[in-house]
């Protein structure tokens, strides 16, 4: 066994046995099956053995950084689909969408027809302001050409230290113009919600993610909104809530996103082994909408800070779920910093709706069921919504239209 190897088994064995005699206390005496310690040893014997098979016989070289890191990555994989091992670029990824900001140029992208296409531009960023338009063909970011099997490395070139500056080779129209754009990188806040009115007196709201903007973003479209009906002299009759497609995000928005909608009772409790992953989030504020009815949209692919939201509003009866069940995600992860940047998202929670129940492994169930049959928005913001072929929304507007609504229970 190579020197290296031997001083990584002291390190292991090292570490393994003053997590296991903190967590397993003393051993008493007399004891005919092997002691803590001892299966430490014997665990990380194996572990150091198997890294050092690796490293020599392995057909191709592989470092031990490596293998200890996919190691952990399969250690915290193993207790649940949730759980995982981030390396410095996962964690910043992860923070990027919690915080709703990153530096860049503010461009919505994505691969099709083997390409890395533009989606939109952000509004009021640097992209938009430069005349980056949907449709253009990204073929290079600073001059190093773009792979659209890797969708990630072209989001990573983009990004950087405002201030700086990268250049996008873009091909456009039909004829494929080469357009080159040297834009300036700055602040940019990504946006989890948006609006539109169905008409005169309906209103359309899609939240894309939870992130720490959402409740003030969604409170702000319904001021909007609110302000444009009574310009026009209309009534606002109705709210059509969107989360189809939304995949969660921060528990905390979630809760403050329900709360606008709520004047008290439960939100959300959770349950867990410390004390920190035990607590009760109740309504706190006034209804933001003064009880008008709320038609929520849900599918399969409505998730985790989704389902708390759809949950609660349903268990209190202030808004209509319709759509397809859920995905069924009732666990809660905490993020775990660790050195060097990176940290592990590790299950911490179950949480329950405010009726008790648990949705895990079986998600919301609609008060009204309505196969996800048509095009609807997905994930993306700025996508045109169908108001002829999505049965979905046009179940919600017709259940709006006729007063059909379950109303809240608060007073």
């Amino acid at each position: 066994m190579s020197l290296k190897t031997r001083g990584l088994l002291v390190l292991v064995i090292g570490s393994v046995l003053g997590l296991s005699l903190s967590l397993g206390g003393g051993v008493i005496a007399g004891r005919q099956q092997p002691t803590t310690d001892e299966l430490a040893w014997d665990q990380a014997r194996l572990f150091a053995e198997v890294i050092e098979r690796i490293r020599e016989e392995y057909v191709e070289p592989v470092d031990e950084r490596t293998l200890i890191e996919g190691a952990i990555r399969g250690m915290v994989a193993e207790l649940d689909p949730h759980s995982e091992f981030l390396d410095a670029e996962e964690f910043q990824d992860i923070r990027i969408s919690t915080s709703g900001s990153y530096s860049g140029i503010g461009l919505e992208v994505d691969t099709e027809d083997g390409r890395v296409v533009v989606i939109a531009p952000i509004d009021g960023t640097p992209a938009a302001r430069a005349g980056l338009r949907s449709g253009d063909n990204i073929v290079a970011i600073d001059d190093r050409p773009v792979r659209e099997d890797n969708l990630q490395d072209a989001i990573e070139l983009m990004r950087g230290h405002a201030g700086s500056r990268v250049s996008v080779s873009v091909l456009r129209g039909p004829e494929a113009e080469l357009l080159v754009f040297s834009l300036r990188r700055e602040q940019i806040r990504v946006a989890t919600v948006s609006r539109r009115l169905l008409e005169p007196s309906l209103a359309y709201v899609r939240i894309s993610q939870f992130s720490e903007n959402t409740a003030s973003e969604l409170s702000r479209a319904i001021d909007e909104i609110t302000d444009e009906l009574l310009a026009k002299g209309d009534e606002f009759r109705g709210l059509i809530l969107d989360l189809r497609d939304n995949p969660g995000g921060m528990l905390d928005s979630a809760v403050d996103v329900s709360d606008l909608f709520l004047t008290r009772g439960v939100i959300v409790t959770a349950d867990g082994r410390t004390q920190e992953a035990r607590f009760r989030r109740e309504a706190s504020r006034g209804d933001i909408l003064d009880g008008l009815p709320i038609v929520v949209l849900v599918n399969k692919g409505s998730a985790s800070a989704s389902e708390i939201v759809a949950g609660a509003l349903q268990d209190h009866r202030r808004a209509l779920i319709v759509g397809t069940e859920t995905f069924g995600k009732g666990l809660v992860q905490t993020v775990m910093p660790l050195s060097k940047g990176r940290a592990i998202k590790l299950t911490t929670s179950r949480y329950f709706t405010p009726s008790g129940d648990s949705i895990h492994e079986k998600g919301i169930e609609p008060d009204i069921v309505i196969d996800d049959a048509g095009d609807h928005p997905g994930r993306t913001l700025t996508a045109a919504l169908d108001l002829e072929g999505d049965p979905q929304l046009i179940e919600a507007m017709h259940l709006l239209d006729s007063h059909r609504i379950l109303q809240s229970r608060a007073p």
